[in-house]
Parts: structure tokens; C-alpha cells; sequence
């Protein structure tokens, strides 16, 4: 989200890949939200937009009136235009094919690249590891986040109900 914003506000465009339209919709809900209170235009691409909807985005995006474009697969199509892309997020590299990372290779040329994953792949930490790539963890939860605890007993079905109650009482977190 920093760094989104930190492109936007140096005026740069920034386009945010996923690999699912289900991850497409939410980034696309948080960017919103958290960029709301901005004068950021976020706009997503996916199949949950109609083909119409899909060409003002597109037109609005050439003409640079569109800050962050979140979507999948479909950015890296012909039609999609960014006029001053700064920084390219790619969430869950290694779900992408082989010719999508070929269009990327050459994106990184030019524009600056954030690659996020939950589960790093052991090709993606040897990189990090021998300097080609570089890496961070986050040791902090979210503000807000609380801890999760995890036991391994036996089946007890007051113990899961307590659990469930529990969770509910904290607000599913």
C-alpha cells in the first residue's frame, strides 16, 4: 500500500497483477477503501467487469486518469496502456505462466517490480539468498491483527465450541 502510494503521489501510475479475479475483487476493495479519503482513482480488471466498463477503464487509463489498475491476467494485454507506469505489484508470482513472465521480464527494465507471496518458493528464497533478488519478511501483524493460537488434542467438541464462541467474541479476527 506504501509503496502504491508513494508511486501515486511521484506521479506515476501503478499496476497491481493477480493471479484470480477472487484476489482481483479484493485487492481492489482494500485499495479502495484505504485510498478513499485520497485523490487516488483505483480501477480493477476482471471478469466481473462487463466488456464496456472494461474500454473506459482502458480509455481512462491511457489518458491517465486512472492512478492504480489492479486486475489479472488481463493487464498484461495488448490493449492495456499505461502512459507512465512507475511500479508493477505482482501478487503470488509463481502462479503465473511462463509467456506472462516473459512480458514481465521486460517490464522490469523500465518500471520498478514488488513480487508478494504468502509462501515463497524454494526458487525465490535461493535467489534472495545468493543476492540476484531481494527479500523482506513481515514480523508484524497488521495493526488490529491478533494472534492466532493453535492446540492439537484430541476431539473434544465443548473445547471446539468454546474455540468458535471465542472467535465470534473477537470479532472473527
Amino acid at each position: 500500500m506504501r509503496a502504491t502510494f508513494a508511486a501515486v503521489e511521484a506521479g506515476k501510475q501503478v499496476a497491481v497483477l493477480v493471479p484470480t479475479t477472487v484476489l482481483a475483487e479484493q485487492h481492489y476493495r482494500t485499495f479502495s477503501q484505504r485510498m478513499a479519503e485520497f485523490p487516488v482513482t483505483v480501477e480493477m480488471l476482471s471478469r466481473f467487469r462487463t466488456d464496456s466498463e472494461q474500454r473506459e477503464i482502458l480509455k481512462r487509463l491511457k489518458e491517465g486518469k486512472v492512478d492504480i489498475l489492479i486486475g489479472t491476467h488481463r493487464l498484461v494485454s495488448k490493449d492495456v496502456q499505461f502512459p507512465s507506469l512507475g511500479l508493477l505489484v505482482i501478487d503470488e508470482e509463481q502462479r503465473f505462466g511462463v509467456e506472462t513472465k516473459e512480458l514481465l521480464k521486460h517490464l522490469r527494465l523500465e518500471v520498478d517490480v514488488l513480487t508478494l507471496s504468502a509462501t515463497p518458493i524454494p526458487r525465490t528464497l535461493h535467489m534472495s539468498l545468493v543476492g540476484i533478488r531481494d527479500i523482506s519478511n513481515l514480523e508484524t501483524p497488521p495493526q488490529d491483527r491478533m494472534a492466532v493460537e493453535t492446540r492439537i488434542c484430541r476431539w473434544d467438541g465443548e473445547l471446539i465450541r468454546s474455540a468458535i464462541v471465542r472467535e465470534l467474541n473477537r470479532n472473527c479476527q
